[in-house]
């Protein structure tokens, strides 16, 4: 079995965090070495755990149209690969999904991204991500998530960050314009470039 397909068949068998889920674990990752696109966002919310595909639904309808891709794009491992923070369902809490389990990422994370050795595009989305893959670049000073999308182009072409395109941002979404006038168009030119390459490659 190729090295990318034994760590993802791997990552899906872990039950590192299972005493601490209310439902079996279910790992939602995906890719392939040859995925283009990386797309690194919190954990599973219960309607995907439940679907069984990662970003089946509202918060995943709002990340495509974000990227510019269709559905077939979307889940096409050679194009894009899954790897969230948290790989199963946290659960519920107070205002919303329960934060990604913290075994996952230390645990998992490094060896997938040896694995997917194509990947010219990293999607950050929310702030656990950028908390774990913009430290270096942000330093100690707090910065609130808004302050840090808002810099996207400082990352590009190889990073970009990402509000949670959960329904629950839509009030923010409201409160900054900005970022669908700027930082969606730079996404969809950069995510089209990288379209285009996987097309020419193919041929």
């Amino acid at each position: 079995m190729p090295q990318t397909l034994r760590v993802i068949s791997d990552a899906r068998r872990c039950t590192i965090c299972a005493e601490h889920l209310p439902l079996e674990p279910r790992p939602l990752l995906a890719g392939s070495a040859g995925s283009r696109i990386l797309l690194i966002g919190q954990a599973p919310g219960r309607a995907t755990h439940d679907r069984g595909e990662p970003w089946r639904d509202a918060s995943g309808d709002r990340l495509r149209d974000w990227l510019g891709l269709d559905e077939h794009q979307f889940y096409n491992p050679a194009l894009v690969a899954q790897m969230p923070m948290g790989f199963c369902y946290p659960g519920k809490g107070a205002s919303g999904d329960l934060p990604p389990r913290p075994e996952c990422a230390p645990k998992w994370h490094p060896r997938l991204l040896r694995a997917f050795r194509a990947v010219e595009l990293t999607v950050l989305i929310g702030r656990y991500a950028f908390d774990r893959y913009l430290r270096d670049d942000l330093g100690s000073r707090a910065t609130g998530v808004t302050e840090i999308v808002h810099r996207h182009q400082e990352w590009l072409p190889d990073r970009i960050a990402l509000p949670h395109p959960s329904p629950r941002n839509n009030i923010w979404l409201k409160k900054n314009r900005w970022f669908e006038r700027r930082c969606v168009p730079a996404l969809r030119e950069r995510v089209a470039e990288l379209v285009g390459s996987r097309a020419s490659d193919a041929r």
